[in-house]
């Protein structure tokens, strides 16, 4: 096994983010489009790699473990959610990990990136978050559906940027892909775009639902091209979820579009993610593919919940040398 040697004070949380133009988008390049592959096989081979190859221990794990957290939309998004519960987890937000082993990690200002919730819970979050810095991000547009009526969905996500949301996750129609209606794909998500304003925009494309990984490929493009700032593997209520092997394709058309562009977008993986070893492997793919850039809150969210507290678990570990019981460390 190779240790992954990236300094613990490039990857420690509460570095300055460096910022970066937004996704302009661009026109729709059917022939880029329809010119996306996605060899299974190879892919597949590629990922069962990764977590054998990859490890690291000690103070680099520790660290890569707090950059994780600093890079978590923490979330909730149940049908039983209260404005207490909303109150409770942007509290968990601002301070992730217990106070003392945040001082024995010498990190006193590590947070979480985000807070994610439904759109009639952005009000509580903004105001429990007010000074923070940290953004509410709300999911939208018939989410997880995406089938409600097209006006509602564009009205939903400008009434989330007015009740506070800076960040807007939006559902993708899932047909417009299933039918290679590509077109369509780009209007809406440029409709969508054009909705958020100054809120960055999160394109959900549920690649559990789209069939192939190369939809998953054409996706990808159609919607960086159309402006999306993040795109992300899945709500979390599909029945398959974030896979290695949807990752490294939508990295790999994330390099491609920045390339051509020059234009960094940013990758979220959601759903199924709940384990700090796994983490670990998703961070190291997107070191391995995209660079160490990649690594930061700006351009990379895990969309979770239950992965902060296995984390918290670990880095109580590695202060203390003994394991803690999970319910020590409550979301909320």
């Amino acid at each position: 096994m190779t240790q992954t040697t990236l300094e613990t004070t490039t990857v420690a949380a509460g570095l300055p983010q460096v910022s970066h133009p937004r996704n302009p988008g661009m026109a729709l390049d059917m022939d880029w489009v329809m010119g996306a592959q996605a060899n299974t096989s190879a892919i597949e081979r590629r990922c069962a790699t990764l977590p054998g190859r990859r490890t690291v221990k000690k103070e680099y794990q520790a660290a890569w473990l707090a950059r994780a957290i600093s890079c978590i939309d923490l979330t909730t998004l149940a049908g039983d959610d209260t404005p207490g519960r909303v109150k409770r987890l942007c509290a968990k937000a601002m301070q992730p990990v217990r106070a003392d082993l945040l001082e024995a990690l010498g990190l006193p200002d590590l947070t979480t990136g985000a807070v994610c919730v439904y759109h009639e819970m952005v009000p509580y979050a903004v105001e429990a978050l007010a000074g923070s810095g940290i953004p509410v991000a709300a999911v939208s547009t018939g989410f997880p559906a995406g089938l409600s009526p097209y006006p509602l969905r564009v009205k939903e996500i400008e009434e989330s940027v007015k009740a506070g949301a800076e960040e807007i996750d939006i559902v993708i129609s899932r047909r417009h892909v299933l039918t290679g209606n590509w077109q369509a794909l780009y209007e809406e998500m440029k409709d969508f775009r054009a909705a958020c304003g100054e809120a960055h925009v999160k394109a959900i494309l549920a690649t559990g639902e789209l069939g192939t990984l190369r939809n998953v490929a054409r996706a990808s493009l159609v919607c960086m091209m159309a402006g999306a700032d993040f795109i992300k593997t899945s709500t979390g209520k599909e029945s398959v979820n974030a896979t290695l092997p949807v990752s490294l394709v939508m990295i790999r058309a994330i390099r491609a579009y920045q390339q051509v562009t020059g234009t960094r977008v940013g990758y979220k993986p959601a759903g199924g993610i709940s384990k700090a070893k796994d983490s670990l492997v998703y961070l190291s793919l997107m070191k391995e593919e995209l660079g160490d850039r990649w690594l930061r809150p700006d351009l990379f969210r895990f969309g979770a919940s239950s992965l902060l507290g296995d984390i918290e678990r670990q880095l109580e570990h590695h202060v203390s040398g003994a394991y803690s019981a999970s319910w020590r460390h409550a979301m909320a």
